[in-house]
């Protein structure tokens, strides 16, 4: 299959996790929930995506790759009904809870893109995937703004139910088989014994920071902008600016397949920590800022996964590093909120460059650690 159709369908995919964050009063007011508790949607939303990448991108390893994608988006498809047509508070929160965690097809995607591909293309390929993953985010919001100012927050739930059937149908059978040796207590036990895996263990480290990073950003953004008298589709058109990040993905990829991985993390390290200086200052330079910022989370998500990344442990790999990335998210976002109503936006400024050095340092000791070459990632598995 085409990574083209990957990444896109990774980008549906992942969206779906992020479609709530501009609905949540919305929602909220009508299914008769108060203001002030509406953001457990996201918490709920999360909480399951977290769980997913645990419990369910491991069984990658275990059972054919394309039959699973296939079944985890129909499955998707009804918690995206369900979230829909949701009468009351309990059905929003299962159906919330349901899309995240099967949301969670998108890793699978990047394990199935990876496995199909020559090593000497694997970076290019992840890279790909990432670059769906990045505008599907980024533009998740934009979408269900626009949709819900036309038909109502119901059809964004709808419209991406119907998105994931037809993309489920896209991925023909294939034969069942049996990808590890391994009962699945036995495989989510690898997963947790991937910690002992000092590269595994430096790329998780290093996907907390500059995903705690991206989050400060795009969780606070609209604080600062909506003090400055910008409009909802004005603080919108940010998440435009920040999908040109996407175009790191491939390149990034390219040098990782080249073996100029680690050169790439330094250099994106450091960027990332820098693009905050520009972010402190004007509102031109918020928009400079979060473009640099965003090729630098991605340039260093895709060399993480292509330095990690193997054929006999993929999905673990993958579902194992990311649940970092859902922690620095977590992080990111109640930490730059909390600090800005506390200290200001040159506050946050501070958090996201302090998150985007214990990136550089990450990737700075990591290449001190020659000796990690002669030990390949998954002799712990």
């Amino acid at each position: 299959m085409q990574p083209k159709l990957l990444a896109l369908a990774a980008g549906v995919a992942v969206a779906t996790v992020y479609f709530a964050q501009p609905l949540l009063v919305t929602i909220g007011g009508d299914l008769g929930i108060a203001p002030g508790t509406v953001g457990v949607f996201v918490t709920v939303t999360q909480s399951g995506y977290g769980l997913g990448l645990f419990f369910l991108v491991p069984l990658g390893d275990l059972l054919d790759r394309r039959r699973l994608i296939k079944v985890q988006f129909a499955l998707l498809a009804v918690a995206l009904l369900a979230t829909g047509l949701a009468q009351n508070s309990a059905m929003l929160l299962l159906g919330l809870a349901a899309v995240g965690a099967l949301a969670v097809v998108t890793q699978s995607l990047v394990a199935y893109g990876a496995s199909m591909s020559a090593p000497a293309e694997r970076g290019r390929t992840v890279g790909t995937i990432t670059s769906g993953i990045v505008i599907g985010i980024l533009l998740a919001r934009t979408t269900s703004g626009i949709l819900t100012d036309l038909l109502g927050w119901r059809a964004v739930y709808l419209i991406a139910c119907a998105a994931c059937l037809a993309l489920a149908a896209a991925f023909a059978p294939a034969r069942l088989h049996t990808a590890s040796g391994l009962s699945y207590l036995a495989l989510l036990r690898s997963t947790v014994r991937l910690w002992r895996e000092p590269l595994f263990r430096e790329s998780a480290v290093r996907a907390f920071f500059v995903f705690a990073s991206f989050s400060t950003l795009w969780t606070s953004i609209a604080l600062p902008l909506t003090e400055r008298g910008l409009s909802h589709t004005e603080i919108g058109a940010f998440a435009l600016i920040g999908a040109a990040g996407a175009l790191a993905a491939g390149p990034a990829g390219r040098l990782a397949d080249r073996g100029h991985g680690r050169q790439v993390t330094i250099i994106a390290s450091v960027l990332l920590a820098t693009s905050w200086l520009a972010t402190a200052h004007s509102l031109v330079g918020l928009a400079i800022g979060a473009v640099l910022l965003d090729l630098a989370v991605q340039a260093v998500h895709v060399t993480n996964q292509s330095l990690i990344y193997r054929t006999d442990a993929g999905s673990r790999l993958i579902g194992g590093y990311m649940v970092f990335y859902s922690l620095g998210s977590g992080v990111g976002a109640i930490a730059s909120t909390a600090l800005y109503e506390q200290a200001g936006w040159p506050a946050v400024c501070v958090l996201g460059a302090a998150f985007g050095a214990g990136s550089l340092i990450s990737s700075v000791r990591g290449a001190q650690r020659t000796s990690r070459a002669s030990r390949p990632c998954g002799s712990y598995l």
